[in-house]
């Protein structure tokens, strides 16, 4: 079984993710919110999220979320070990977009460059600020060093969230996983 991690800051959609596309049950570890998160939302992850998604009868993805607020940090290690590939959500609306890219990029460019690993961007919220735009985006990445593809998504459409998978999974095997995935 493959693990697939969802990152992001708070509000993202890293949950409405996995929930859009996850095959079972998502596991969730919400508590009610106490801080300033309680201002964007009533409930927050604190551990992770957790679903499946069946590719065929000889692979299911483990979809894994992490917990989007800073202080849960030291979760991001622990559920980044044996991950193959990470999904950045980045939220449009929120007043720094492009720093919040650079702080997850930081975190998680391990996982993203170790041997057979990659990433991917989804920008959420773009409904409600167009800027930065996903040039943007794309700049800061290569600004960075890397070289991950980014997209436009809505986090609760399961077509939006493949696109994001799919290009994950060019990413980590063109010949494999895009078939597979794609038959999906």
């Amino acid at each position: 079984m493959q693990k697939i991690l969802f990152a992001g800051p708070v509000g993202a959609g890293k949950s409405s993710a996995i929930a859009s596309v996850s095959d079972s049950g998502v596991v969730h570890t919400d508590v009610g919110a106490t801080d300033q998160v309680a201002e964007l939302k009533a409930r927050t992850t604190v551990a992770m999220d957790y679903g499946t998604l069946k590719i065929d009868e000889s692979l299911t993805i483990q979809l894994v979320g992490t917990p989007g607020q800073q202080r849960f940090s030291f979760m991001w290690d622990i559920l980044s070990n044996g991950a193959v590939g990470v999904v950045l959500l980045l939220d449009n609306s929120r007043p720094d977009p492009i720093d919040d890219l650079a702080v997850y990029l930081r975190a998680f460019g391990g996982l993203i460059q170790q041997q057979g690993g990659a990433g991917v961007v989804g920008v959420t919220h773009i409904d409600c600020s167009s800027t930065p735009s996903l040039a943007q985006v794309h700049r800061c990445i290569v600004q960075m060093g890397y070289q991950l593809p980014v997209f436009e998504v809505d986090a609760r459409q399961r077509e939006d969230v493949k696109i994001l998978l799919l290009a994950l999974a060019s990413e980590l095997n063109p010949s494999t996983y895009r078939r597979r995935v794609a038959a999906r």
